[in-house]
């Protein structure tokens, strides 16, 4: 798993900054999410964030190389990959719980008609 050495970051240094510089990109994050709801090939994860291919391919690859995800084949021919979540990446679905009950709370408007359909993660917080 890739780390962060606190002395390599600029302003005040902290496991927070250090935390964000691994998983604190936008794409970063849904892409979790989409991996924990059950969007593990490319195709599934794109179309769930809405994010371009090659930011998706970027978080991907920026991903597994901090150990959040891991890459296992599905198929030989043509070489394709499923993305699973590792225990790194697991640990950060209480995270997007929290990010969902915040965001809730605080960014989606409360007649928002679309609010209680949009949940996020199964189990999450309501």
């Amino acid at each position: 798993m890739s780390v962060i050495t606190l002395a390599e970051l600029p302003g005040r240094p902290c496991p927070i900054a250090a935390s964000l510089e691994l998983v604190g990109e936008r794409w970063a994050l849904l892409v979790v999410r989409e991996i924990h709801l059950g969007n593990t090939r490319f195709t599934d994860i794109v179309r769930g964030t809405g994010a371009p291919r090659d930011r998706i391919a970027a978080r991907l690859k920026a991903l597994e190389e901090a150990g959040v995800i891991e890459r296992r084949p599905y198929s030989e021919a043509p070489l394709r990959h499923e993305y699973h979540l590792t225990p790194a990446g697991l640990a950060l679905v209480p995270v997007l719980d929290r990010l969902l009950a915040w965001g809730k709370e605080y960014a989606v408007a409360a007649d928002d008609p679309d609010r209680e359909r949009h949940l996020g993660l199964p189990g999450a917080a309501r």
